[in-house]
This record gives structure tokens, C-alpha cells and sequence, in this order.
């Protein structure tokens, strides 16, 4: 991203700055005059500052000032703020390496470094400069599920987790001149539809359709109606090789660091981003009548959905545009309409029933008036359960959350983003402190994170990352650590006492409902808030529900 970002202010690769408002308060930030330059300058210089933060060596990573001040000074307290984002990712790999760090608490410390360079460095800039080169995100409606491949168009399947390519494949659809090869094809348009949290970013962005996640890349081929499905990096299943073989479908890797064996590679590199955009799209277009129509089988599976919440944008969705402010949100939580909030992300596992875990915990918390910002696998889950629709407040929220949504016309469930939009929330979290009310530090905040059907490692860092921000974080399975009673008790409990967070794990989402909501009501009675308005009266028993 901060490659494409120079390759912008150069006028290369078809990226252009698409918001110059967010570009200049970036550069603001980090320590740019704009003194009269324009964007392309400003888009330079930024990019050069990003590119330097993950290889620096000395001093402090730039955006942990971002975090209360409470915050940062018991990072350099304990020694774990983060010096460069690379500088981290070397020592904990040189750290576990055979006969060196063998002090678990050392260890782990260094694990919390690196993770805060992953949440306050690499996945923060990354998620600002997203904005800055492909605009930022507004409400935006679009739909869900397998259903939206279409027999008479082209199915071009976008998946992984890199936008930049997306992004232009996404506008080289849209051309005049690949919409008349398609129809010369005999397809009546081209359908752009994403899978994991390539698909979040061009839903947030572009109300581009998504597919579904994790669990359903397999779903989307065995359709027979996908004509290309083009990957990057993570979360892509290496069984999709021998599953297009089934059908015409061309599978394309397009990364040097993702290639399958026998599967047709495409390599993108940012200077030629357009060009490569286009090739796919074509590739996809001249596919199409290969399609067998005998092997075409498209649920009729689409739920609608409302995505792309912000920090930003919630201040105008809550106060409006002459009184944007974080106030009526801090204020609900004060006055107990609402009980707190809860970040539930993360991905799908197979171990687990496919979003059973996420769904049944989310309609869990709702129902006990807990507003719910998701995104990643779990905020596709959601929204093909109907859960990101306003409608749903009425449906799913308890009186208190439902009055909330009904007032200001959102989903009880927030879409925010792909897994890197993850900061997305730590900068809320800033936003809720900073409006006041609610305590100086987040560790005070009756809020809480969880990824109920977790498998990747990044989940563990993004899980430590809010942890060492003093946060609780749920996991619905524990992490392969039960053979060490010590570690296992460290970072469950004793952590809390150093950076006020921890990590919860509980495999069944009704009890881990309940964990969670005990946390939410033990620091509301330390910040010495009025008891909830509302209380249910029953609970959900632990059995699939929605899906």
C-alpha cells in the first residue's frame, strides 16, 4: 500500500489520491508542513515516512501517540513499545530461536511488542493510506452469499487479503470497453464479487457483492458459474487447484510469495497495476463461454446489507453533520442504554460448524444491548445471517440498543472493514476516551474483543495487540499453549495486572457471552455507571441459532 501510495504521487500504476482531506491531516501527523505543496508532493513525502517506520531501528513507532497518554507511558514503562515494525518481527523470531530467550514472561513481552507494531504500526498505516489512495468508506448497501454470481453475466471471484490489485480490477470492469467485450461474449455485464477481506475492502468501498468467507471459497467454484477466480495472500485454500479442474474455471495466483504448483500465474507488481487489472478482467471475459451450463447450480442464497462504518464517519452518523461527535455514543454507555461494546472479528475454523460461533455469540450480546462493530470472516457471517441490516435491530437488540439504532438509522451490527481494518477499532476506542466520561485509559472502557472461530496466526497478534492496548479478548479456542500451565495462566490472568487486558477462552459462544458481559458489568461498576436499563430474561441455549 505505501508502495502504491508513491507510485501515485509519480502518476504510475493508475492509483490516484482519491481522498486529499485524510492525505493532509496524515501528513500533519507525521510531522509534514504542507507549506503550499501539492497532493503528489505531500503523497511522496508521506509515503517515504510510512516506508521508513517499518524499517527504523531506534526510537518509538510514530502512531502509538495516537493511544491515551496513560497508555503510551505504561507501554515505555514495560519496555514494549514498539521501535520499527521489521525491527519487532527479527528479534521475536531471533528471541525463539534454539538457546536463546527461554523466560516465558520475556517471551511473551516481546510477543506483545510485536503485535503492537502489527496493531499501532504496519495494519494502521495501512488502513489510512487504503483511505487516502481508494477513498473512505461510507455506508454503502450491496448483498451476500452465493447468490450473487449471476447465470447470464461474468463471474469474476476476488480473494485473499492485498486491495491494490482488487481495486483495479474492480475499475477495469467497469470500462466501457471491457463491459462491450463481455457483451460481445454474450454475458449482459460483468459481476465483481469478493471472498475473505479482499471482498470487505471492495464491499466498504465500491458495494461490490461478496460471496461469503473463509468456508465458502470452495462453495463459490462448485457453483460451476465463477469464470476466474484471481488470489493473493492468506486464507487461500491450496485444494482450489485440483477443484477447478472439476469445472472451466481458471484459477490465477497473482503474488510471488503465494504460487500453487499447475496453477496459472499472473504476477502483479504496483507499477503496473492497471495492466494487470485488465488482463484478469479479459481473461475472465474470454472464459465465459467455456461455462457448461449443465454444471451450473447458484443458490438462492442473498441476504442485503448495510457496510463501511468508520472512526470517522461515526462521528456524522451520530451527531449529524453541524454536531459530528462522539458524545450520544459515550452518553448511551453512561446511562446504560447501553451495556458496552464488543469487537467480534476473526475468521472461520472448520473445527467449527461454518459461523455458528459468531452468530450465536452475536445475537448473545445484542439482546443484552451491546453494540457490535465485526469485520472480517465474522462480519460476513453476520451479514449473510441479516445481521448488518437496520432491520435487524428490531429483530435481534435488546430494547436499549434497539432504541439507540432505530434513533440514528444504523445496523446493530457495524461493518468496519477487512482484518487489517481491525485498527479501525483501537482508533475508535481513541475517539470514545477522548469524548470523556468514560475514564483516561482503555483498559477502563466496558468494551471487549473476540474471534470465536480463530485458526490463522495473524489472529494471535491482532488477540495480543488488543491484549497489550488492555483490552479483553475472547478466543473461542485456546491457543496451543495448555501444555504450559504457567504460560496458559500468565495470559489469562496474571497479564491483566500488567497492561489491563487478557485473554478469555471459551469454545462455547453462549458462556463466552456471559464472560464477557460479566467483564462489560464489572467496569462499568468500577467506573461507577448506572446498572444496565434493561436485563433479559433468558438466555440463548448453546445451539446453532441463524444459520
Amino acid at each position: 500500500v505505501v508502495q502504491a501510495l508513491r507510485l501515485a504521487s509519480e502518476g504510475r500504476g493508475g492509483f490516484t489520491i482519491q481522498d486529499p482531506f485524510k492525505l493532509k491531516r496524515l501528513a500533519l501527523e507525521f510531522g509534514i508542513k504542507p507549506d503550499g505543496k501539492s497532493n503528489t508532493e505531500l503523497a511522496r513525502e508521506l509515503a517515504d515516512r510510512a516506508s521508513y517506520m517499518f524499517g527504523q531501528q531506534e526510537g518509538e513507532l510514530l502512531l502509538i501517540n495516537r493511544a491515551p497518554k496513560k497508555r503510551v507511558e505504561l507501554w515505555r514503562k514495560l519496555g514494549i513499545v514498539p521501535r520499527g515494525i521489521d525491527r519487532e518481527v527479527v528479534e521475536v523470531m531471533h528471541r525463539t530461536t534454539m538457546g536463546v530467550d527461554n523466560d516465558y514472561q520475556n517471551i511473551l513481552r516481546q510477543g506483545m511488542r510485536t503485535a503492537l507494531a502489527d496493531g499501532w504500526g504496519g495494519s494502521m498505516i495501512a488502513t489510512d493510506l487504503q483511505d487516502v489512495l481508494f477513498r473512505s468508506p461510507k455506508p454503502i448497501r450491496s448483498s451476500v452469499n452465493l447468490g450473487v454470481l449471476k447465470r447470464d453475466q461474468i463471474n469474476l471471484v476476488v480473494h485473499g487479503h492485498e486491495p491494490v490489485l482488487s481495486e483495479m480490477i474492480v475499475a477495469a470492469s467497469r470500462e466501457p470497453e471491457m463491459l462491450k467485450l463481455a457483451n460481445e461474449k454474450g454475458a449482459k455485464g460483468i459481476v465483481v464479487a469478493g471472498i475473505c477481506c479482499t471482498a470487505n475492502e471492495m464491499l466498504m468501498r465500491h458495494g461490490v457483492p461478496v460471496v461469503g468467507n473463509f468456508l465458502q471459497q470452495e462453495l463459490a467454484l462448485v457453483t460451476g458459474a465463477v469464470d476466474l477466480m484471481v488470489v493473493d495472500v492468506q486464507c487461500v485454500m491450496p485444494g482450489l487447484r485440483s477443484l477447478v479442474g472439476c469445472f472451466h474455471t481458471q484459477l490465477v495466483t497473482t503474488s510471488p510469495k503465494a504460487r500453487m504448483p499447475g496453477v496459472e500465474h499472473v504476477e502483479f507488481h504496483e507499477e503496473h497495476a492497471i495492466e494487470t487489472g485488465r488482463e484478469i478482467v479479459r481473461r475472465a471475459i474470454a472464459n465465459f463461454p467455456n461455462r457448461d451450463p449443465g454444471k451450473v447450480n447458484i443458490p438462492d442464497a442473498e441476504s442485503d446489507l448495510v457496510a463501511g462504518f468508520t472512526t470517522e464517519n461515526t462521528f456524522h452518523f451520530l451527531g449529524g453533520r453541524y454536531r459530528a461527535s462522539y458524545r450520544p455514543l459515550n452518553d448511551a454507555i453512561i446511562d446504560g442504554r447501553l451495556r458496552g461494546a464488543v469487537g467480534i472479528v476473526g475468521c472461520n475454523n472448520p473445527n467449527i460448524m461454518q459461523d455458528w460461533a459468531h452468530i450465536t455469540l452475536t445475537k448473545e450480546l445484542l439482546r443484552n444491548d451491546v453494540l457490535i462493530v465485526t469485520s472480517g470472516c465474522a462480519a460476513i457471517a453476520d451479514a449473510k445471517c441479516g445481521l448488518l441490516r437496520p432491520e435487524a435491530a428490531f429483530e435481534s437488540a435488546g430494547p436499549g440498543l434497539r432504541e439507540i439504532c432505530e434513533a440514528v438509522g444504523i445496523p446493530p451490527v457495524l461493518h468496519i472493514g477487512a482484518c487489517v481494518d481491525n485498527s479501525r477499532i483501537l482508533t475508535t476506542l481513541i475517539e470514545i476516551v477522548s469524548e470523556g466520561g468514560l475514564g483516561d485509559d482503555f483498559s477502563q472502557l466496558p468494551v471487549a474483543g473476540s474471534a470465536p472461530e480463530w485458526m490463522s496466526e495473524k489472529a494471535v497478534a491482532i488477540g495480543f495487540y488488543c491484549v497489550a492496548s488492555g483490552v479483553l479478548t475472547h478466543f473461542g479456542t485456546p491457543h496451543p499453549v495448555m501444555g504450559s500451565p504457567a504460560v496458559h495462566q500468565f495470559i489469562t490472568e496474571e497479564v491483566e495486572k500488567l497492561v489491563g487486558g487478557k485473554f478469555l477462552f471459551e469454545p462455547d459462544p453462549v458462556k463466552a457471552a456471559a464472560g464477557i458481559i460479566e467483564h462489560l458489568d464489572r467496569k462499568r461498576a468500577e467506573l461507577k455507571l448506572a446498572p444496565p436499563m434493561y436485563t433479559p430474561n433468558k438466555v440463548l441455549q448453546g445451539v446453532p441459532v441463524g444459520v
